[in-house]
């Protein structure tokens, strides 16, 4: 990098800290010694209305972390192991050089026509399948 791509990224970083700051004392996160899979369950606790998957590779097996919430929202990142950071992945299909990649079950294919999907409601067809007891209720 020159020196004006180091200047640049000094007064971004710069603007954006106050409110990195701010985040980090409302979520009592320490981010000193990085980051690992608590501070990830920290943030996910506290962006509920985000799923946050962390993939350690460019497949749809790779993911190292995912949030166990319900939400449409998507915070991807990929784990870069050498240089210890989490880069923001802004199109997965994109990152993983594949034409679709299902959201249900992070599985990839040629499209969403062809997708094998390996469990699915009986009903609705919706992966992951639908939850019933001893009653079944139709799906919506």
């Amino acid at each position: 990098m020159d020196n004006d791509a180091n200047y640049t990224a000094y007064r971004r970083g710069r603007k954006i800290r106050p409110v990195v700051q701010t985040l980090l004392k409302e979520t009592g996160i320490d981010l000193t010694s990085g980051a690992g899979t608590p501070e990830l369950i920290g943030f996910q606790e506290h962006f509920r209305d985000y799923k946050f998957t962390v993939y350690q590779g460019l497949s749809c097996d790779d993911i190292m972390f995912e949030g166990q919430v319900d939400a449409s929202k998507r915070i991807n990142l990929l784990y870069d192991h050498v240089e210890r950071h989490y880069h923001v992945i802004t199109n997965v299909t994109g990152a993983m050089a594949k034409r679709y990649v299902r959201r249900a079950c992070k599985k990839s294919c040629r499209s969403d026509i062809t997708h094998v999907r390996d469990q699915t409601c009986s009903d609705c067809m919706t992966s992951p399948p639908c939850a019933f007891s001893e009653v079944r209720f139709p799906c919506d």
